[in-house]
């Protein structure tokens, strides 16, 4: 009897001093259980809406839906998006529907003009690789990691972003998050260069990149035959000096994925380094969604506010959960990657059901200062929103 009174006790200690409550893994929170069925139905009324090679980008100012091709840098976030959303349902119809997106993209395999052919077929074909283990997939994988290996400048240490003709060899902070490919190929194919140049890439722009305080510059233009930096310029922030919101979530994310990879210390001190700036930055909204760049009100003397951009918050809440395993003290990461998808689960910016031309969130920018995609949903900000989500709740299962 005494026995089992003290286990009655222990248990109704352990219910009411804050260790456990109704609230188990078992049982989604509230918000993440409306978010996950807000984005099974849009996925599923997008791909039956949208058809295969055409994918959903944003939404143009009359409101008709901005499409994206195969040659598009986006074009394969949709897909990811339908396999990110079959890993939170487990709803076949999505993984169906996946594969018929990311099928339809095999040319991008030929593409070699860009860095982005990471995005494009890492995010599609990569994600239906890790998830089905269907080697139909790997040809278009191995082409397009040879393209972007082949972008790899050794005397400039760096892989070229752009062909631009306006730039001698542009690097973009973006290019960090196509490392992974790299990475991922390397071993996949048995081709350590791949990985050796991502590590190289890396280091540079650690060198070059990066300001004190450890913001980052957007473009660095090399020079191709000395590898001497020519100039540090912004495509997409404010100004040259400003801290455009993505780049910075780009550069964080890159860090931390870089560092899963490699394990070089380096990289780990520079994720986090990046984090403290973003994390401590006075501009930086009480609900974690930062404004499209950072320094917005103090380049432009405006004081109205700036609009919003989801897919940098959404970046950032992927990075900081990946960080937040990789620290002995990762809660801190882990708590401020909560609060953002939760603003992001929220009314603000989680779309109705049937609403927002079948996009997840609302409220993105894409280039600001060529009035392109400003306060739309984007696809690559549902990617990443379902990314982080995918990982939030793997982590809370441990």
């Amino acid at each position: 009897m005494k026995k089992t009174l003290s286990i009655l006790l222990g248990a109704m200690a352990i219910a009411f001093n804050g260790h456990t409550n109704t609230q188990t893994d078992k049982t989604p929170a509230p918000w993440l259980k409306k978010a996950t069925d807000v984005i099974s139905y849009q996925l599923k009324q997008a791909s039956n809406t949208y058809k295969p090679g055409q994918n959903p980008r944003s939404t143009n100012p009359d409101g008709s839906v901005r499409l994206a091709n195969y040659k598009d840098w986006t074009t394969g976030f949709f897909p990811g998006s339908l396999w990110y959303g079959y890993e939170l349902t487990r709803d076949k119809e999505l993984a169906n529907q996946a594969k018929r997106f990311t099928l339809a993209l095999d040319s991008v395999r030929y593409i070699k003009n860009t860095h982005d052919v990471g995005f494009m077929l890492y995010c599609s074909y990569g994600n239906a690789y890790r998830i089905t283990g269907d080697k139909a997939y790997l040809p278009a994988l191995a082409d397009g990691a040879q393209n972007l290996y082949n972008r790899f400048n050794p005397k400039v240490g760096a892989i070229r972003s752009w062909d631009f003709t306006w730039w001698h060899f542009p690097v973009i902070i973006d290019n960090m998050m196509n490392l992974e490919y790299l990475y991922w190929a390397s071993g996949q194919f048995k081709k350590p260069v791949y990985a050796d140049a991502a590590n190289t890439h890396a280091l540079t722009t650690i060198k070059n990149h990066f300001r004190k305080d450890y913001s980052s510059y957007h473009v660095i233009d090399y020079d191709a035959k000395t590898g001497s930096v020519i100039a540090k310029r912004t495509h997409q922030g404010v100004t040259d000096e400003s801290a455009w919101a993505r780049g910075q979530a780009w550069a964080l994310y890159g860090y931390a994925m870089c560092y899963e990879n490699a394990k070089n210390e380096t990289f780990l001190a520079q994720a986090e380094n990046i984090a403290k700036f973003i994390m401590n930055h006075p501009t930086m909204p009480k609900d974690k969604v930062p404004v499209w760049d950072f320094d917005v009100h103090n380049a432009l003397g405006v004081e109205e506010k700036a609009p919003r951009d989801a897919s940098a918050a959404a970046v950032i809440a992927s990075a900081l959960l990946k960080l937040s395993t990789q620290v002995k003290d990762g809660q801190k990461y882990f708590n401020y990657a909560e609060d953002i998808l939760k603003s992001l689960s929220s009314d603000a910016y989680l779309a109705k059901p049937g609403e927002n031309n079948f996009f997840i969130l609302k409220h993105s920018v894409g280039a600001f200062l060529y009035n392109s995609e400003i306060d739309t949903p984007l696809d690559y900000a549902d990617y990443y929103y379902l990314e982080a989500l995918k990982q939030y709740t793997a982590i809370k299962k441990h």
